[in-house]
């Protein structure tokens, strides 16, 4: 039997430029409530671009949260209003890549931490690559004057995941997707779906 979990209080805690933070005190099956964290992300978007070597654009960041510099797809925040998705990846590989894509196909779409956080990130193919200028107004600025774009065949990358070299969740999924789709063929979604 399947339960409603009803919000029976919400408390907002912080808001930043990126992420909110609030208190929901939820209703729980066979009574009581319990109170859970959630983290609003406004999502984000990442592109698996594919040249006609079958080489895949990879970028390699400082990422601050760790410390480290990762090797990591092209992408970013959902953070343009009413901006569709596969616009907003669009977006991101001109500004981080200076490419475009003839084609694009949605892979998939994933929670990365539906245990506390409402994020929804959606991974794109890409295809049919070719230079172009950044879009107009975009500054490279902060880790992206620091980030590096590489070409790498796509079995290499997806051998980097399983040595570790690759461990941001976007880039191991998107890259495991787009070797499987190169394998099998299956039918993906529109670009539009959710």
């Amino acid at each position: 039997m399947s339960h409603d979990y009803e919000v029976v209080a919400s408390e907002d805690i912080y808001t930043g430029r990126i992420i909110s933070l609030r208190k929901d005190t939820v209703a729980m099956p066979g009574g009581g409530t319990s109170d859970r964290e959630v983290v609003h992300h406004p999502g984000a978007v990442g592109v698996v671009a594919l040249d006609d070597q079958d080489r895949v654009v990879m970028v390699r960041q400082y990422r601050h949260a760790i410390g480290e510099h990762l090797w990591e797809l092209p992408a970013g925040l959902r953070d343009v209003d009413g901006e569709p998705p596969v616009d907003s990846a669009r977006r991101e590989l001109a500004e981080e890549t200076q490419l475009a894509a003839e084609k694009w196909s949605l892979l998939v779409s994933q929670h990365p931490s539906p245990g506390f956080c409402d994020e929804l990130i959606q991974l794109y193919l890409a295809e049919g690559l070719s230079e172009v200028a950044r879009p107009d107004g975009f500054v490279v600025e902060h880790e992206e004057l620091d980030m590096t774009v590489e070409r790498v065949p796509l079995a290499e990358a997806v051998q980097w995941v399983f040595d570790g070299k690759v461990r941001n969740a976007l880039a191991v999924i998107g890259l495991l997707a787009a070797a499987q789709v190169r394998a099998t063929s299956p039918r993906l979604r529109p670009l539009d779906a959710g």
